[in-house]
């Protein structure tokens, strides 16, 4: 009985720390936005700092997913939820470090005039954020139409991203002056559309909990 509720309790925290990782992941996301617009390089330097603290919180679910497997020999779905842990924890990450590409951006580009208003990417942004936290959700409430939903979300990132790309290269076509940064904001939706792929990915990790099926949403 007291290993039962040790366990239970170790399922908790990994799923707090899961949670609490995907909110650090999405202020990261909107800081690195809010840099981006205003070309600000000190906000945008304090998400970079900041990864490491992402990257610590994936180690230690990491740990605490090994040490439940080790401990308490889960099966079913126990197992797989302590597996799917894992790999959410490391879509998390990857879609930190894609932050961190953005800020990047926003320093590299400072004391420069953006080429054009940015509209679309903002808008990306929020669906990506949109999709985090309806993943997360997912995953908590082991809710499969809410995980399956991401696909269309998905979709509307990617329509968004190509429409990206045709303005910003049109522009430069236009404007041979502002190809380079014109690049750059064209990587910034490719790490925008990347980070839509991640979400998905955790999505499918939900569907494998509850159901044992292995599903493509992307």
């Amino acid at each position: 009985m007291q290993s039962r509720q040790a366990y239970d309790i170790a399922l908790r925290e990994l799923r707090q720390k899961l949670l609490h990782m995907g909110g650090d992941m999405q202020k990261a996301l909107l800081e690195a936005i809010r840099a981006l617009k205003s070309l600000d390089a000190i906000k945008a330097q304090a998400v970079v700092d900041g990864d490491r603290a992402v990257n610590q919180q994936e180690h230690d679910i990491e740990d605490l997913c090994i040490r439940l497997i080790a401990t308490q020999q889960p099966v079913a779905t126990d197992l797989r939820r302590i597996i799917a842990a894992m790999r959410i924890a490391s879509d998390l990450e990857r879609m930190a470090d894609l932050a961190v590409d953005i800020a990047k951006t926003a320093i590299r580009l400072q004391g420069q005039r953006l080429i054009k208003p940015l509209i679309d990417i903002p808008r990306m942004a929020d669906v990506c954020h949109q999709m985090v936290s309806d993943a997360l959700n997912a995953f908590v409430e082991g809710n499969i139409t809410l995980a399956q939903k991401l696909a269309e979300q998905d979709d509307e990132i990617d329509h968004s991203y190509r429409k990206v790309v045709e303005e910003l290269f049109a522009l430069g076509s236009e404007k041979p002056e502002v190809i380079t940064q014109a690049v750059s904001l064209a990587f910034v939706g490719h790490h925008l559309e990347r980070i839509g792929d991640h979400a998905t990915n955790i999505g499918e990790s939900v569907i494998y909990i509850v159901s044992g099926e292995r599903s493509d949403l992307n």
